[in-house]
């Protein structure tokens, strides 16, 4: 949609502008969303929101506010909106680095994406599908109880127009389907979940796979042991590799950096990856979930290595982040309804190595693969890190017995820089990751 002059919202800023605005910006968001969960082939609950808001944000001089309401009968209630927002401002500190974007995109006209899927399933048809996934996962040799079945349909819209000239316009859906089952009897017992989501309902996972992969996941686990503390190598399994790298992230987004609470801050253009290590970012996959034509600040989004041959090249930049830093924002700018602009990825991928995951644990000849993560703990200045986790130990390059009730820790750049990357790439969500290994980890148990 590339001509959205007669939006209300475009109205919006016109009359804030009128009113003693220097600038404003508006957005509108609503979607329908909708899930079904189901256990032991019962329907057990129908979920059905539809939420909806718009936010107008004005600058006077350096000083800015933001409103947002739930009603979206904008026309009627502009002036006093308007009039509340500009008392806000004019009460607001000075931020000389608040501002629009210097050089908005033409459009935000996400058509060629692919990102709308008509497909419109109703109620009755989800109950199927989630039917048919916790059947798959009940199936499994070991498989004792469901913990539940869900399938879900969201579909929204966007508005965003700017006193600048920028109008856009998204129109997305996405659909997911997983399932969450149990293992063994009693005392014993172990739960796993797998699930899928895409854009295009045609694009999630077969039931029957997502189904079977669950199960054999939750059986997998079934009489774990305990490890004693050591150093050995660690395989990040490739559902969770991204667990491992959500600290990059965060430590290369501009706002981290400009604060000072990043473990990378004085990194970039220097190796802080093994040199086989290639990171990127691609927010033109089409139907792809994180894709976008423009961020949330109306800046192009552009494909972009974040690292090559192990080398960090790019921070991940909104507005204000890049005004501060001395740089041109890049396309990375996340936001709601109201307030500062956070930082927001959209595909990434980490380039796949030449071993395959059979081929790491032969390598390894013994260590721990890491199949699942919680509570991880990180110290944003030094990279310190720590998660509890279980998994499978392997033995001569062979899965030997689950473990559990153990913690992997040590210095995240020293694990970049001995990073290893499988060839067993997979999508999770917006991601697409190998099995990630470090050749020598600090394991704690008994």
């Amino acid at each position: 949609m590339n001509n959205l002059s007669d939006h209300p919202l475009v109205g919006l800023i016109e009359a804030a502008c009128r009113a003693g605005a220097d600038e404003a910006e508006a957005v509108m968001s609503r979607a329908q969303n909708l899930s079904v969960g189901v256990r032991q082939g019962i329907l057990e609950n129908v979920e059905r929101a539809e939420p909806a808001y718009y936010g107008l944000r004005v600058w006077v001089g350096e000083r800015s506010a933001s409103l947002s309401s739930a009603d979206l009968a904008v026309s009627g209630k502009c002036g006093a909106l308007i009039e509340r927002a500009l008392a806000i401002a004019r009460a607001a500190p000075k931020n000389p680095f608040g501002g629009l974007a210097p050089a908005p995109a033409a459009a935000d006209d996400e058509a060629a994406l692919q990102l709308f899927d008509p497909a419109t399933p109703g109620a009755d048809q989800l109950v199927e599908r989630a039917r048919e996934v916790e059947s798959a996962a009940l199936a499994i040799s070991g498989i004792s109880n469901s913990g539940g079945a869900m399938a879900s349909l969201s579909t929204s819209e966007r508005f965003h127009a700017t006193s600048r000239g920028f109008a856009g316009h998204r129109r997305r859906s996405s659909f997911g389907l997983g399932v969450s089952v149990v293992a063994g009897l009693g005392a014993a017992k172990q739960t796993d979940f797998y699930g899928s989501s895409a854009t295009w309902r045609r694009d999630v996972q077969d039931a029957s796979e997502i189904g079977a992969e669950a199960g054999r996941r939750a059986a997998a686990r079934l009489a774990p042991r305990r490890l004693i503390s050591m150093r050995a190598p660690v395989i990040f399994e490739r559902r969770i590799a991204l667990d491992l790298l959500g600290p990059f992230i965060s430590a290369i987004s501009g706002p981290n950096v400009v604060r000072g609470s990043s473990f990378l801050r004085h990194r970039l253009g220097q190796a802080v990856f093994a040199p086989g290590i290639d990171v990127s970012d691609d927010p033109a996959v089409p139907r792809g979930l994180g894709s976008r034509a423009v961020d949330d600040e109306g800046v192009a989004c552009t494909p972009r290595p974040l690292v090559e041959h192990g080398v960090l090249t790019s921070w991940l930049l909104n507005v204000a982040s890049a005004a501060q830093l001395g740089l041109q924002p890049n396309g990375y700018a996340g936001r709601g309804a109201v307030g500062a602009s956070g930082i927001c990825v959209s595909n990434l991928r980490v380039a796949p190595g030449t071993e395959d995951l059979p081929a790491l644990m032969a390598q390894a000849q013994s260590g721990l693969m890491v199949t699942g993560m919680f509570n991880p703990s990180l110290n944003p200045n030094t990279g310190e890190w720590s998660a509890g986790v279980h998994g499978i130990w392997f033995d001569a390059g062979e899965p030997a017995f689950p473990v559990s009730e153990i913690t992997v820790a040590g210095s995240l750049p020293e694990f970049y820089a001995r990073l290893i990357a499988g060839a067993d790439v997979a999508k999770l969500g917006a991601a697409i990751t190998p099995s990630l290994m470090v050749d020598a980890v600090a394991i704690g148990g008994l």
